[in-house]
């Protein structure tokens, strides 16, 4: 297999394309519990001291001006500034830059189609960041655990890297996502249980000396992946973001990593608030939305029930206390979407061409319906942008 190379330049080379950094050294992971920090070569997913979730520290985003951008790549690379490890060579597949598409008789409301990416998920986005880090830190083996799309995601740019990759799914992952996996070459292990089972297994296995654990929950360079799609939501409409961002969450990496964007948009002053995030949940497995309801600043204790969106079916999200304050530092909220409504809007999209998984229907359920609530705002461009997350050739069984 190719091994990765690496090329270190300064932040942009001389014709002002992006440039290919490197990792920025003075940067470490740190505890958002206890505030011990990790260096990054240690390969670390959780606190040493208490198994705290961790966050980047010691980068600071700098967003290039939209002249500047005008003349890049049309990839997520283009803000490579904004981004804490730069762009690897031979690895990228041209993420980045998904349609922003409207919905006839429905005014106001963009669909933002991120199932269009290489792999077919908006997990691309972090995806091609963690290999880029575990290839600046010299990594041979990855392991992650996945419904399916991130999972399939880290296995199709390791394998561009040259590096080792086992998958630990759930036993009733669908067989289309299965079969992705084992294209891209991963060694894949079937989990028995619920999603936290394979969670659990897939971190024993990433406490192995020299294996770096691809987490899209637990490692924070996934999040400055994900923070992309606002970036290009903010070029998209011509340098300002709509009122309202409904998302689907169950883990939190989109609603995060665009919270981060906006706050980074916002920092630099191309954006004067952030929109209002209303965040979306199947109701048959849905903590965040019960304790969002119930004022709660940690995820309710739920019984998770069977459902359509197993994507986002995650009874116990480890950054569940950060995706509540997130929400509601925006004045957003946390709804719920039944299984018939989430089916309904599945169907609907694909009759309008966009064939997406269940899953990815479940945002589109709660603004098409009435449930995310949002209110109409007059002008040219769209008040709130709904993702298209995930494709459906993925999801047949």
């Amino acid at each position: 297999m190719r091994k990765h190379r690496r090329t270190r330049l300064g932040p942009a080379d001389v014709d002002g394309a992006p440039g290919k950094q490197g990792l920025r050294t003075q940067m470490t992971l740190r505890c958002v519990t206890c505030g011990h920090d990790h260096p990054l070569t240690d390969l670390p997913w959780r606190c040493a001291r208490c198994h705290g979730v961790l966050d980047l520290a010691g980068f600071t985003a700098a967003m290039p001006d939209r002249a500047t951008l005008r003349d890049r790549p049309p990839t997520l690379w283009r803000y490579a500034e904004a981004l804490p490890v730069g762009e690897p060579p031979d690895i990228s597949m041209g993420e980045g830059m998904t349609p922003l598409l409207g919905i006839p008789g429905q005014p106001g409301l963009a669909l933002k189609a991120d199932y269009l990416m290489p792999t077919g998920s908006f997990k691309d986005r972090g995806a091609a960041l963690l290999v880029a880090l575990a290839g600046e830190l010299s990594v041979t083996r990855m392991v992650a655990d996945s419904s399916g799309n991130v999972g399939a995601a880290i296995a199709a740019y390791a394998t561009r890297a040259g590096m080792a990759c086992d998958v630990y799914v759930p036993a009733a992952a669908s067989t289309g996502k299965l079969a992705q996996l084992l294209a891209y070459g991963a060694t894949v292990h079937r989990v028995e249980g619920s999603r936290e089972d394979t969670a659990a297994a897939a971190a024993a296995a990433a406490d192995e000396p020299g294996t770096f654990y691809a987490s899209h929950v637990y490692n924070p360079f996934f999040l400055h992946g994900t923070k992309t799609y606002v970036f290009e939501l903010w070029e998209q409409l011509g340098g300002q973001l709509p009122r309202t961002l409904v998302l689907p969450v169950g883990n939190g990496t989109l609603v995060l990593g665009a919270y981060l964007g906006c706050k980074e948009l916002l920092e630099q002053r191309l954006i004067d608030r952030i929109p209002v995030i209303v965040a979306v949940q199947a109701a048959a497995c849905a903590p965040l939305a019960n304790a969002f309801n119930d004022g709660l600043s940690a995820p309710a204790s739920v019984t998770a029930e069977a459902t359509a969106a197993e994507g986002i079916a995650i009874g116990v999200p480890a950054r569940g206390h950060q995706i509540l304050a997130a929400v509601r530092e925006t004045a957003g909220k946390i709804v719920t979407v039944t299984d018939d409504q989430i089916i309904a809007a599945y169907k609907a999209l694909a009759r309008a061409g966009l064939y997406v998984e269940p899953t990815a229907a479940t945002s589109w359920a709660a603004a098409s319906t009435g449930v995310a609530g949002i209110p109409a705002t007059p002008g040219p461009q769209p008040h709130a942008v709904v993702p298209l997350c995930g494709s459906g050739l993925k999801s047949a069984r």
